[in-house]
């Protein structure tokens, strides 16, 4: 046993197995059944291209010395971003904790009682701090989350403003740099006109359906913007505010003076810079917008018992619903960043919230103090947190980064200096010293910080926040490391079972891939620093870019997008300026298959383009005489046809190549959806089949953890063509010579976690990686074939194969009275999450096993799997009191003096025997979808002020 090879621990099935394994699948050999598999004319004629794997060792050093070559200065650059503290406690117990990182998205809600209850926490902070009356589980950043709040105030336009195509959006000038660029990509395709001026000049004018500011300010400034607000309203114009979620403790909240919308970045709660990411951006809004509120929303309803138990409220998002009618493609959040936001919150609760706020303000008054009396200009009239110098910024720059600080330079002679909770009284005299130094004037030192505001008494915080208990009791370390332990138990994540979620892939998130994300030359960096302080992470990202050129076999590659919906949207955007750059400004049609994500035909419409569906064939393929009429019929006006790879169906279909050589011949481009990478990497990819742009799931394939529903980072690939437009940044210029502008806020968007993709890309090495794809297609086969006779596969290829993944007909079932989500809940009873649900086909299971999955694991499934298909049999259409239909059974009900059920407390509980060993109890029992959605309740307020009379 090769014990220092990393394959041999990230995949699941030993040597030993791959004899027994095969004998099941009926394939003489590995490759045998890779051959059944892929289509042998897009098999890859030679290894990956890329560097000897690492041992695990040989990384964790290699990594520590490219740290090494960042510069980890004092930051003080401000523009969204700020040093934070992370509290120990919440580093240790959930940010480094695989109990909370490998959790899936909490679509089972009986199963992730203790991830919602965090979420919630986070919502309930949001609403109470911004003084909105709903907010989601979180947005990709702030940038994109501006973009949101613009795409939903030209959503709710009064009817007289939709029919009179008022389509002007206000920016103010104060807005942060990037989140202006990223507005700019969002509006053009779907005909917003952007507008950027001067608040104080605005003429509310009709054109207008809303406006934008920023509070403060881009560069610090405090406004009172109480009468921008009023005026907007009386002119039917809607205002979203970005907002400093700190400042809230000291400022009036803008939904005390009338914001339709209030957005900002909860970065500065307890989160690392991380050179960008991830953060989790938040979003508050009025509750008459709900339906049209991107994102995720957690709810409070009851269970089967009538007991509090919280879900994924209006859950079956508006992607899914309106496809190319939605307003948004947003179906995830970053929801890791988010509990620990939440839980940096509980921590310090509303006067440990208050007092970072007062001392972050009080530090940067006493530096305009100081510098103003060393004779230096301060230029903001009201500010919390930043402050504006006039003084030689050439100067001064050479002295600060001799001093390993820096500052935002606006201009030749304008500084700004952003404070953040991690400032002391010494680093306010190392600044000052900078200033003495470079005015050649005497250095004094400040002793204690100033107790007095800078900013008018009518922008000041009147109002309470944060009452509840929960915001009030776990202020000891010891309080909040136990509370954090009771909402863990309350989760299945992959650290308990196998989650085998057909297209998401949840394989192992190795502990020497995380293991860099705590390290402070890593984590620590602005996003903004100058490049040759982030030396480190500039190697890093470059060579994990040509990593995935020569995975994916294209010629460049953006880290930009935060999600795989953000991907799409990039790598279509990508296509528009294609097309625009050689005068097809015409090209708007995208061809997509009726088996597409929903984020497909949502994202295409984003990007402008008009969505005509394609038709599916009987075995699942694409109808390729169909797909060939339209793309004929649309040959003039064709933008690109968008594809999943093998398909959602879980199928390498044959006629890939004459599908992508039939768009190419009608002036289309071919945007290849990554979610079923692990089936490609080091066997075939996305330009052997013909595409031109894909995106990855680094969150799936490659394996960053889902957090529970974030953070996701979804890169595109592109063919030489697409090259010279993917995206840039305004402030740290990024992507190619005509490159659109940007998709998401920082440079390289979420670089923190980059590094895991990166690690297990040099830790596999190509043999590796190609072993990883062998073993998921082994892996999902095997099951295939043990559930055979139990269960009917509803798709296979030519060859009778699975990809990485099957879907289970589970339909007939209703004839016993058996929904494919008593399935789902039953499962819960086994120890296992379920696979996905009712995706791409109602009334079906999708499973894929990933390649990290052992033997012992699979088979422990296919037990649970055959178990729940004899309890199918045993049921009847007429008898709904089965312990299928009331799973999942909690330990209240085992435990209780009453039984009133016609089968055992251990038929229950404990239908197999390996359950015994590791039991997991749901905490709640079914909850109540229906009911939640009627009463709407997103805050932390108890039950019983919501229950029905």
């Amino acid at each position: 046993m090769k014990t220092d090879a990393f394959a041999l621990r990230h995949i699941g099935p030993r040597e030993n197995d791959l004899e027994h394994m095969l004998k099941t699948i009926g394939a003489a050999t590995l490759e045998q059944l890779i051959q059944e598999t892929i289509p042998s004319d897009i098999r890859l004629k030679s290894d990956l291209d890329l560097e000897p794997a690492m041992t695990e060792y040989e990384f964790a050093n290699h990594i520590q010395k490219l740290g090494n070559k960042n510069k980890v200065f004092q930051s003080y650059i401000g523009l969204g971003y700020n040093a934070a503290i992370i509290p120990a406690v919440i580093q240790r117990n959930v940010f480094e904790n695989p109990g909370w990182y490998t959790a899936y998205t909490p679509y089972q809600a009986e199963i992730a009682q203790g991830r919602l209850e965090a979420i919630l926490n986070f919502q309930t902070m949001v609403i109470e701090l911004t003084g909105m009356e709903i907010a989601n589980a979180s947005l990709l950043d702030e940038g994109t989350a501006a973009a949101e709040a613009m795409a939903l105030l030209f959503d709710v336009r009064s009817r007289d403003q939709k029919k009179n195509n008022t389509n002007k959006f206000f920016v103010s000038e104060e807005i942060l740099p990037q989140t202006l660029s990223v507005l700019q990509t969002r509006s053009t395709p779907i005909g917003v006109e952007l507008v950027l001026g001067n608040h104080e000049t605005f003429d509310f004018s009709s054109d207008y359906f809303g406006a934008i500011l920023q509070y403060p300010g881009k560069f610090g400034q405090v406004h009172d913007y109480t009468a921008f607000i009023a005026k907007a309203a009386a002119n039917e114009i809607k205002v979203a505010v970005a907002a400093d979620i700190l400042s809230l403790a000291k400022l009036t909240p803008p939904g005390e003076i009338g914001a339709a919308v209030v957005l900002g970045t909860t970065q500065r709660f307890g989160i690392p810079l991380g050179y960008g990411g991830p953060h989790a951006a938040y979003f508050a809004t009025k509750d008459e917008y709900k339906r049209s509120m991107p994102g995720r929303i957690i709810g409070v309803t009851v269970d089967t018992d009538g007991n509090r138990a919280l879900r994924m409220a209006l859950q079956t998002r508006e992607q899914h619903i309106k496809r190319d009618k939605a307003t948004s493609n947003i179906c995830t959040a970053q929801v890791l960043l988010s509990v620990m936001a939440g839980m940096y919150t509980v921590y310090h609760g509303p006067k440990g919230l208050q007092y970072i706020a007062n001392k972050v303000h009080a530090s940067a008054a006493t530096l305009a103090n100081a510098l103003e009396k060393s004779g230096f200009q301060q230029m903001n009239t009201a500010f919390f947190d930043t402050i504006v110098i006039k003084a030689d910024a050439k100067k001064v720059k050479t002295i600060a980064e001799e001093n390993e600080i820096n500052f935002y330079y606006i201009d030749d002679y304008t500084i700004s200096i952003s404070l953040n909770e991690t400032t002391s009284i010494a680093d306010l005299n190392k600044i000052i010293a900078v200033f003495a130094s470079a005015n050649g004037t005497p250095l004094t030192l400040i002793e204690t910080l100033s107790k007095t505001n800078h900013f008018p008494e009518n922008v000041n915080r009147t109002s309470t926040f944060l009452q509840h208990d929960v915001f009030n009791k776990h202020h000891s370390e010891t309080a909040l490391m136990r509370y954090i332990k009771m909402l863990e138990r309350k989760d299945l994540a992959l650290n308990h079972s196998m989650i085998s979620l057909g297209s998401c892939t949840m394989k192992l998130n190795a502990a020497s891939e995380m293991l860099p994300l705590s390290m402070p030359q890593w984590n620590n960096i602005h996003p903004f620093a100058p490049l040759d302080q982030a030396q480190g992470y500039q190697e890093m990202l470059a060579k994990l870019e040509n990593q995935l050129n020569v995975i994916t076999g294209f010629a460049g590659t953006t880290l930009q997008p935060n999600s795989g919906a953000q991907g799409e949207y990039a790598g279509l955007m990508v296509i528009r300026a294609y097309h625009q750059s050689r005068g097809d400004h015409h090209r708007n049609i995208a061809l997509i298959p009726s088996s597409a994500h929903g984020t497909n035909p949502a994202s295409a419409a984003m990007a402008g383009m008009k969505v005509v569906v394609t038709k599916t064939l009987e075995n699942g393929n694409i109808d390729v005489e169909d797909l060939r009429e339209k793309a004929v019929l649309h040959k003039d006006n064709l933008a690109c046809l968008m594809v999943t790879y093998p398909s959602t169906h879980g199928v390498f279909e044959s006629a890939i190549r004459e599908i992508t050589q039939l768009i190419h011949n009608n002036g289309g481009q071919v945007y290849m959806d990554g979610a079923n990478m692990n089936a490609q990497v080091g066997l075939t990819n996305p330009a052997t089949i013909g595409a031109d742009v894909c995106h990855l799931n680094l969150h799936k394939t490659f394996a960053i953890p889902h957090g529970g529903g974030g953070p996701g980072v979804g890169p595109i690939c592109v063919a030489p063509q697409l090259v010279p437009f993917l995206p840039t940044n305004p402030v740290i210029p990024t992507g190619g010579e005509n490159a659109i502008t940007a998709i998401s806020a920082a440079p390289w968007g979420s670089a923190l976690v980059c590094l895991i993709s990166y690690g297990y890309i040099c830790m596999l090495g190509a043999e590796g990686l190609k072993q990883s794809t062998q073993y998921a297609i082994l892996n999902a086969n095997y099951i295939k074939e043990k559930l055979n006779g139990h269960y009917d596969t509803l798709y296979s290829g030519e060859m009778g194969r699975a990809a990485h993944e099957m879907i289970l007909e589970c339909r007939p079932f209703k004839q016993k009275g058996i929904e494919v989500t008593d399935i789902a809940k039953r499962l819960m009873d086994y120890g296992f999450h379920a696979p996905t649900v009712s995706f791409p086909v109602a009334g079906t299971l999708m499973i894929e096993p990933t390649e990290s999955e052992n033997l012992e694991e699979l088979d422990r499934f296919c037990d649970a799997m055959i178990a729940i298909r004899k309890e199918i049999e045993n049921a009847t259409l007429e008898d709904k009191n089965n312990v299928l239909k009331n799973s999942p059974h909690t330990l209240a009900m085992l435990t209780t003096d009453i039984w009133n059920f016609p089968y055992t407390r251990e038929q229950a509980a404990f239908p197999l025997d390996y359950i015994a060993e590791n039991k997991f109890w749901p905490t709640v029992r079914r909850a109540d979808d229906a009911y939640g959605d009627r009463n709407l309740v997103c805050s932390c307020a108890p039950i019983e002020a919501y229950m029905e009379s």
